[in-house]
């Protein structure tokens, strides 16, 4: 990077912010790409838009105290910071994990800001959560939680405010509490999250929406490139709904999918992952991804995660979480004969690891563009609630499709316009903050 501008945001966002590796990996990859806006676009640095984009608007911190099943009082922190609104209401999962602190927050945040803009839907970034440990804990335990979570969290959301989501360890059971709780407090209902149950205001696809769209961007990008999933054989890091889900939409597309993980290592069926089984172990049981051998003979468990890159495979679906692909494993699915990594967890690949992707020609979808299918449903969510009306799956399957065909085109044309044609990492990262830049000069120093 060569842009005195840029680097001069850079060095501040280090200075400020020296403990949050997360974020300033976040920041630097992004403003990296945008150097040929920034060159060809003074007015935006005359109106210091970027400075601007990489301070978050309000971080919120907080104490959430609960009572656990032996009446033992126990402290956790919570987050929710808000990242920008230039382009509408804040809009972000909620994560609970043991890793959660700022810094993670303030990436995640940072990254949905150019996610929701991917979308065309009016929403703005923001992102929350606490390092309470879901695993272990009773349904009371967590109902407890939750509610003491929602306790200080109302006070700063709203309808068109910031509408909080789902993210890793928050699905239906959780968002269903904090729902109860919110609702408990203000008396209103409606869309004040997303991820709700379809009894009280959910939309259809939601839960696979991460997943399938994931898979609907990845067939855009190999369609682009002459390829496509028919016959090819797939690995998919993480058992979570976004693996789930994308392993079950890559089936339905033609490929393999061959092998699958969670926290603890990973299993290997060289006769294709069986969707049913893995969806009724992990989101009906609640077991961890080893018990998949005892009921499919010729499969394998190993235990640690990192070896899952070592199998060979065409694509590359990384649905875990942050980092969880280094140089080293990059070289391997790139020695292995891998041609494209498109990501479903959040920044799942280290900077290094992308340097070999574009070494190798790979192709690589960004998981700001590839896995903004979660957020586009829950925008639509938002819109079916708005309406007081719901659209079935079928329909709100195709606009997803249609989302997420139009996040490719706006990244390739993106790429094409600045001299990088099939970078999608550049053309994410352009296309989305060309739209949120644009929104916060006109609306002035705000």
């Amino acid at each position: 990077m060569k842009n005195q501008y840029l680097l001069g945001v850079l060095e501040t966002v280090k200075r400020r912010n020296p403990a949050e590796p997360e974020f300033i990996q976040a920041v630097t990859e992004v403003l990296e790409t945008l150097e040929p806006v920034i060159d060809a676009r003074p007015d935006l640095v005359e109106a210091n838009v970027v400075e601007r984009i990489v301070e978050p608007e309000r971080q919120i911190i907080f104490r959430v105290p609960w009572v656990d099943d032996n009446g033992k009082i126990q402290v956790n922190r919570g987050f929710r910071v808000q990242f920008n609104s230039a382009i509408g209401p804040y809009k972000g999962g909620l994560r609970l994990h043991p890793s959660v602190y700022l810094g993670i927050i303030k990436f995640l945040g940072f990254e949905q800001i150019f996610k929701n803009s991917l979308t065309t839907l009016p929403m703005g970034g923001a992102k929350g959560g606490s390092d309470f440990d879901p695993k272990g804990k009773s349904d009371n335990e967590i109902m407890r939680f939750c509610q003491s979570f929602m306790t200080e969290l109302y006070r700063h959301i709203g309808h068109d405010i910031d509408v909080p989501a789902g993210d890793i360890g928050v699905g239906a059971r959780e968002i269903g509490y904090m729902y109860g709780q919110y609702k408990k407090i203000t008396g209103e209902s409606g869309g004040i999250l997303t991820g709700k149950g379809l009894t009280y205001g959910g939309s259809l696809v939601r839960t696979e929406a991460t997943g399938y769209g994931l898979c609907y961007f990845t067939d855009e990008m190999l369609r682009a490139n002459g390829k496509s999933f028919e016959g090819q054989t797939v690995v998919i890091s993480g058992s979570g709904n976004v693996a789930i889900y994308a392993l079950q939409k890559a089936t339905e597309l033609g490929a393999k999918v061959v092998a699958m993980s969670d926290s603890n290592g990973y299993v290997y069926d060289p006769n294709g992952m069986d969707f049913a089984a893995i969806k009724q172990l992990k989101e009906v049981e609640r077991k961890r991804i080893k018990e998949y051998v005892a009921t499919h003979p010729g499969s394998t468990y190993t235990e640690g995660c990192s070896g899952i890159w070592d199998i060979k495979c065409d694509i590359a679906l990384p649905c875990a979480t942050q980092n969880e692909i280094d140089k080293a494993s990059a070289e391997k699915l790139a020695a292995n004969g891998c041609y494209a990594v498109s990501e479903g967890a959040n920044m799942p690949s280290t900077p290094e690891a992308i340097e070999v992707y574009f070494a190798n020609n790979m192709l690589y979808g960004p998981a700001k563009a590839a896995n903004a299918g979660g957020v586009a449903t829950s925008g639509l969510e938002m819109s079916q609630n708005s309406m007081r009306y719901s659209w079935t799956f079928e329909e709100v399957d195709a606009k997803l499709r249609d989302i997420m065909k139009s996040i490719f085109a706006a990244c390739d044309s993106a790429a094409k316009e600045y001299g990088m044609a099939g970078n999608y990492m550049a053309g994410a990262n352009i296309a989305g903050f060309l739209k949120v830049a644009e929104a916060m000069k006109a609306q002035g120093c705000v």
